[in-house]
């Protein structure tokens, strides 16, 4: 049985986002040291794509800033956002700016800045970069980890920032 190529219509933008809106996503703060300074963005689309070795995954918008001076690193932080850092998020959300005004912060291994109360937070080595229609894809070996126990993770869901119940399954 052979397979059919692939089919390209178009689809409409918006009704794009708004279904894929239906998917939670995490909430994660892509953080790096650069030779201006630290340097960090808020990345929706986070993925882990293998255990052996441990690959990640992070698509950045194309008309981001920061990403440029990130990627100059050849390394970067994921710092995954907890329930309760909205404004966290809205800090690293905007373009441009000292995002790391007065913020606290402590650095990984690699030097790039740790964001406090977060979630769970990766070191990461970029091993490939990839334009993807309006967004960049890092490809990224996890050197190093780390989790913050009881903190419970921030979902994007349907336009707007969430958390999860209680963190515990279903039927448990």
């Amino acid at each position: 049985m052979g397979t059919a190529p692939p089919v390209r219509s178009h689809v409409d933008p918006q009704a794009f986002r708004q279904v894929l809106g239906h998917v939670p996503t995490t909430v994660t703060v892509v953080t790096a040291g650069t030779d201006e300074g630290p340097a960090g963005l808020v990345v929706g689309s986070f993925v882990s794509i293998s255990l052996r070795p441990a690959l990640v995954g992070v698509f950045i918008d194309e008309a981001s800033v920061s990403w440029p001076a990130i990627h100059r690193t050849g390394s970067f932080a994921v710092n995954v956002l907890a329930h309760d850092q909205q404004a966290v998020c809205a800090r690293f959300a905007r373009s441009g700016g000292d995002k790391f005004a007065g913020l606290d912060h402590r650095l990984s291994p690699h030097g790039h800045p740790l964001l406090p109360g977060t979630t769970a937070w990766l070191d990461c080595e970029i091993e490939d970069v990839r334009k993807l229609g309006d967004h960049f894809f890092a490809l990224a070996g996890v050197t190093d980890l780390g989790t913050s126990q009881g903190v419970l993770p921030m979902v994007f869901h349907r336009g707007a920032l969430h958390t999860i119940a209680d963190g515990s399954a279903p039927g448990s």
